[in-house]
């Protein structure tokens, strides 16, 4: 039992040392970049009434939400999700306003799920929530957000996949497709599985442009070029057409911005989820085979609410992005330099100046008491465990740099 009590459960992870030191300054450094763009910060609470997380305003299956009871009885939620939370908190005291809201967040969402191989179940998200404003315009600040965040971060290769939901919705609509054809239709084209969406095809009655179309959704994926051919196939279908229509404005706005080199379109990216309505958009680099950052309009969400409202957002995982920068060996070039004073007994004083100095000069400094050089040597290998940049030796002879 002793031993048990050493170690997390599944999912979870202690983070200490240069890790957390790493995984603190890009938290600060992002949430100095969101702030400089107007957003403020909002902390909602970490569980909700489950109502909050159902499956027709959150993203998460409700297997895979953390539940448990309160002394009245009430079903209760640790947050899976930010983004219901947010939209809750912003309906009850901002949403009456006549501007747009502009919210960020920042901590930790938990997934309970056994299906995670090997992935945390508790996470560190940065997120953005941009409500009131159903324009273009909002759409393209998002998303230049997004790209600056990963810039900020010191990532530079990376690709941001912008698609719209609505595409292929109005094809649905069109072709008057049953909700189980749909549903079908979605999962393949989101796995971009060619022969399942022919499969789901094969029996139903369509005209051969929709059907063609339909099936051409793998076509639909690279440069702007794409969205002309995509607005070629759906010239009578008015649903479709304004969608494209939409992007090619997104696209105007977003090199205005000057980030169109990190861009590509996809009318394939949809979602299993209702969440999103219109504008969807997911961030790829190397080093990991999931989207780092994941957003989208979500323009029926804050119905739920009582507030008839438009929405757009994002969210990053920190932790992911931080094994992202990890293993494309990007380090920190502003991280706050870690030094240590190590002191004789009759030296507090010098050490104490000593100390203020190197703090003054931008290194966070400890200090600690030795009673002599020769007990250094025990002290070695803790000394390098602990990521100090310099190690100072103060004594009654003199001041040394202590090499590690």
């Amino acid at each position: 039992m002793t031993n048990r009590l050493l170690h997390t459960p599944e999912g979870v992870r202690d983070i200490y040392g240069e890790e957390l030191k790493r995984k603190n300054a890009l938290k600060e450094k992002l949430k100095a970049l969101v702030s400089s763009y107007g957003y403020s910060e909002i902390e909602t609470p970490t569980f909700e009434y489950f109502d909050v997380f159902l499956n027709d305003i959150g993203t998460t299956p409700s297997r895979e939400i953390y539940k448990f009871f309160d002394s009245e009885n009430n079903t209760l939620a640790l947050r899976p999700d930010f983004t219901p939370g947010a939209a809750r908190a912003a309906a009850k005291y901002f949403l009456d306003e006549k501007l747009p809201v502009r919210l960020s967040y920042l901590g930790q969402t938990f997934t309970n799920s056994s299906e995670l191989q090997g992935k945390l179940k508790e996470v560190t998200e940065l997120g953005l929530e941009y409500m009131g404003d159903p324009t273009v315009d909002a759409d393209a600040e998002i998303i230049n957000l997004a790209v600056q965040v990963l810039l900020s971060s010191g990532l530079s290769d990376f690709q941001l996949c912008i698609g719209n939901a609505e595409y292929f919705k109005g094809l649905c609509e069109y072709a008057s497709l049953d909700s189980e054809t749909i549903k079908e239709l979605t999962e393949n084209i989101r796995n971009k599985n060619y022969f399942g969406t022919l499969d789901a095809l094969n029996d139903v009655e369509i005209s051969r442009e929709i059907r063609e179309t339909l099936q051409s959704f793998p076509d639909f994926f690279g440069g702007a070029e794409v969205l002309s051919e995509a607005e070629e196939k759906v010239k009578d279908i008015p649903r479709s057409l304004e969608a494209v229509k939409r992007l090619k404005e997104l696209y105007k706005r977003l090199q205005v911005y000057g980030v169109e080199k990190y861009l590509t379109f996809d009318l394939g990216m949809l979602s299993k989820h209702d969440y999103y309505t219109g504008i969807v958009f997911r961030a790829y680099t190397f080093g990991t085979g999931e989207a780092v950052i994941r957003g989208g309009r979500y323009d029926n969400l804050l119905k739920a609410f009582g507030k008839d409202k438009a929405a757009i957002g994002f969210t990053v995982v920190i932790d992911q992005l931080l094994l992202i920068l990890n293993r494309q060996h990007i380090e920190d070039r502003e991280s706050r330099k870690r030094s240590l004073v190590l002191y004789t007994p009759g030296c507090f004083e010098k050490a104490l100046i000593k100390a203020g100095s190197l703090r003054e000069g931008g290194s966070d400094t400890a200090m600690t008491p030795v009673p002599n050089k020769n007990e250094i040597h025990a002290l070695r290998d803790g000394l390098s465990r602990m990521d100090y940049d310099a190690v100072y030796f103060l004594s009654e002879s003199g001041e040394e740099v202590l090499s590690l």
